[in-house]
């Protein structure tokens, strides 16, 4: 039976998205300053686990109480997939608008909430039992936080700048850690480690809820993003003229999603656990390996990755701009091949006790992390299309964050068990690899518009350039089938001419 299939309305002029700057300008604001909320305290939790194992595990070994702290900060991961799963499906239904004001109210309390948790010796067990349960809603609502700030970002970008205000994200992930670090650091040297260790380690925590009221003023501030309101508008329409058996379909489950874009789920994972193995290790588990396990004094390495991260802030932005330029596959290799080749280096220079030394190895590593999270967040959302987006990303991410945030944990219990002060230089080469093989089955996304989406364009001028480039592509895709028919035809008429009865 031949199946009968409507023709598709050409792409028009009126289709093109036209994207208001300042519109723009403001997502990012919105969806940077909720991740710097996040890796805020990522910062300060990584600088103070060393506090935080005397104050909730008091009764360990020192080596036991620093993992306990990490393994408190690892296992809240287990829970992000199922913040993704919620907040996914939500945000697919409802918009992104809406849940992502909702992530950064549970973000902002639950951080806010790690102050106020008595010690041990006040409470004794509930202490950390409360710590653990914080920590857990932190990492559900952070389930839904990072993959819809990043599909907010890339819906409110136009094609051919979408690698540099992705870039902002993480511009926010940066600026949020050093802000965490820089703040443990300044409140330890004026209070004195004594003090620090007995109440001024809340402080940094309670910073947080007016970061977050700010960020949260913004977000409800925005409007829904021009490509999820074109999706609902198609919707709608649709809802209006189809039957009630179709209406009553069951939307895409993770089986479907699975089926159907087993490829972009398996790049997504990749790109997200090379990318965040690298974030922890260097923003997370290394402040702990300076002062625990090379004996370094607490501010010697602090500050110099406080340093670090600075010129990271200003690297993001480049590599973004310079990915709409090149295409996001070559930083995906760059900063792989550099994990696998350069790690071992990076970290024989860490162990000189030599500043200079050790901060160059430092801006080894940060580089090579730069060059990932400088593409990540324009490359995932253009992997899906809008209707599963939110759902497959939110998944597919948090997945892969579950395993790299058991990176500090991991890498401690590996040094204690071997007391072989390489072990986080072989993980990163591990990891490199995977991304070289993530690189090479990714598609290039730059320059192209979201999976399923309409081109978006900065001015009418602009639209028609994107307009003429999408026919010119598709004349070419046309062209490229009518190649590989033609092909294909003499290769049938080849093995007709050897059997007797086809022609």
């Amino acid at each position: 039976m031949r199946i009968l299939r409507r023709k598709r309305k050409p792409l028009e002029i009126d289709d093109i998205n036209i994207i208001d700057e300042q519109k723009s300008i403001q997502a990012i604001k919105a969806a940077a300053l909720g991740n710097a909320i996040e890796w805020f305290d990522f910062g300060v939790y990584g600088y103070v686990a060393y506090v935080l194992g005397k104050v909730f595990f008091p009764n360990a070994s020192p080596s036991v109480q620093m993992i306990a702290a990490l393994a408190t900060f690892s296992v809240p991961f287990i829970f992000r997939p199922l913040g993704g799963i919620v907040f996914g499906r939500m945000g697919d239904k409802y918009g992104r608008q809406k849940v992502l004001a909702t992530t950064i109210i549970l973000m902002t309390l639950s951080t806010f909430a790690i102050g106020l948790i008595p010690s041990f010796d006040t409470i004794g067990i509930w202490a950390p039992i409360l710590l653990l349960i914080v920590k857990i809603i932190q990492g559900f609502s952070v389930g839904g936080e990072y993959a819809g700030a990043a599909i907010f970002v890339a819906e409110y970008s136009p094609d051919r700048k979408r690698g540099f205000m992705g870039s902002w994200l993480d511009f926010g992930s940066i600026a949020g850690f050093v802000l965490g670090a820089a703040t443990v650091s300044a409140i330890s040297n004026i209070l004195g480690e004594t003090q620090f260790a007995e109440w001024g380690w809340r402080i940094p925590f309670f910073i947080a809820l007016p970061l977050g009221l700010v960020g949260l003023y913004l977000r409800h501030a925005l409007e829904e993003t021009p490509t999820y309101q074109q999706y609902n508008a198609q919707q709608n329409n649709a809802q209006k003229n189809s039957t009630p058996q179709q209406q009553s379909e069951k939307p895409n489950t993770f089986g479907t999603i699975l089926s159907k874009y087993k490829r972009s789920l398996l790049v997504c994972i990749g790109i997200v656990v090379t990318t965040n193995v690298t974030y922890y290790m260097l923003l997370t588990y290394l402040p702990s390996y300076f002062t625990h396990n090379l004996g370094y004094a607490e501010n010697h390495g602090v500050l110099i990755i406080i340093a670090v991260m600075l010129g990271m802030l200003f690297m993001q932005p480049t590599i973004g701009w310079l990915s709409d330029r090149l295409g996001r596959r070559p930083f995906i290799f760059m900063g792989s091949a550099s994990l696998l080749v350069l790690s071992y280096p990076a970290f024989l220079l860490l162990k000189t006790d030599v500043i200079p030394y050790i901060f160059l190895g430092l801006c080894i590593l940060a580089l090579s992390l730069n060059m990932l999270i400088g593409v990540m967040a324009s490359i995932l959302p253009a992997l899906f299309p809008t209707n599963i987006r939110y759902s497959a990303l939110g998944i597919a991410f948090n997945i892969s964050v579950v395993v790299a945030g058991l990176t500090p944990t991991v890498t401690a219990t590996l040094v204690e068990s071997t007391q072989n002060l390489m072990m986080p230089a072989y993980y990163l080469m591990i990891v490199g690899l995977l991304g070289l093989v993530t690189a090479y089955y990714l598609k290039e996304t730059a320059n192209k518009p979201l999976a399923g989406s309409v081109p978006m364009a900065t001015s009418p001028e602009e639209a028609e350039e994107l307009l003429e480039a999408l026919h010119d592509n598709i004349e070419q895709k046309i062209e490229d089938l009518d190649q590989q028919i033609l092909q294909l035809q003499e290769k049938r008429q080849k093995l007709a001419d050897q059997h007797p009865k086809i022609d």
